[in-house]
């Protein structure tokens, strides 16, 4: 009988990115998927933004719905992770029982916290959230009127308010990832 050939490179994780409105996450996540796709690796990439328009058109901002919005991104992750598909996610997920959630239903969980100052993401702000959400006119907005729980112990916590270190940022990110997972 012949052996079959071992599966290389094709380790399902997922990758999570977490932080307030405008902090880089998406910036850095984007760097990184691009950079294991040119690697060869089997890779998705699931964003807050798309996944709204997408998956959770039916859902608004309120703790119920945001919970309700993870579970529904975690499932999927769990589905592509279980297949060899390494996922890079990013999520706001202001809150720590969501983040718990997806890490208890996915295997080879890697949670990264962008924290960037709060001043940094306001100041980034181009559609003007923090501003509205200042005046009163977004309710349930994270950082302003709803609260964001900081990661206690993710598997790395990087500022991203220096947009000219992303390339380095990245290559931590990935370093870290295929030394830990791949």
């Amino acid at each position: 009988m012949k052996k079959k050939a071992k599966k290389k490179n094709r380790k399902g994780f997922v990758l999570w990115f977490t932080g307030l409105s405008g902090a880089g996450k998406s910036t850095l996540a984007d760097g990184v998927y691009e950079k294991l796709k040119k690697s060869g690796r089997r890779v998705e990439r699931l964003d807050g933004d798309t996944v709204r328009k997408n998956l959770a058109r039916d859902l608004g901002f309120s703790r119920e719905d945001r919970a309700k919005n993870i579970e529904r991104v975690a499932y999927v992750c769990q589905l592509l992770s279980r297949h060899d598909v390494g996922v890079v996610a990013s999520f706001i997920s202001p809150y720590k029982s969501e983040r718990d959630l997806v890490q208890k239903m996915c295997g080879n969980f890697i949670e990264v916290h962008v924290n960037t100052p709060l001043e940094v993401c306001e100041k980034r702000d181009k559609k003007g959230l923090y501003a509205r959400a200042r005046k009163g006119e977004i309710k349930n907005f994270t950082g302003i009127s709803d609260p964001y729980e900081i990661p206690e112990n993710p598997h790395l916590r990087l500022c991203g308010d220096e947009e000219e270190k992303i390339g380095e940022l990245v290559d931590e990110i990935t370093g870290y990832l295929t030394e830990k997972f791949l």
